[in-house]
């Protein structure tokens, strides 16, 4: 759990080889183009949504961490 955990937010971040590669539109692309055209209120929008669920994400592989411990320790 916690290698897809690392490895789900390395393929968020990656976006060069992305776009390269399939042409397709990621979130970090996103961002970027938000700045690039001046509107920091929707590139802060998109940047605080994937924060929300990298935190969720987090708290969830934590709280399944803390469960399989508690069920191996008995």
């Amino acid at each position: 759990m916690t290698g897809f955990a690392l490895a789900f937010a390395r393929a968020m971040g990656e976006y060069g080889s992305v776009v390269f590669i399939s042409g397709t539109e990621v979130i970090p692309l996103l961002i970027m183009t938000q700045l690039e055209e001046f509107d920091y209120q929707g590139a802060t929008a998109i940047a605080l949504v994937m924060l929300g669920i990298s935190l969720t994400m987090l708290f969830l592989i934590n709280s399944l961490q803390r469960w399989s411990v508690r069920r191996h320790a008995v």
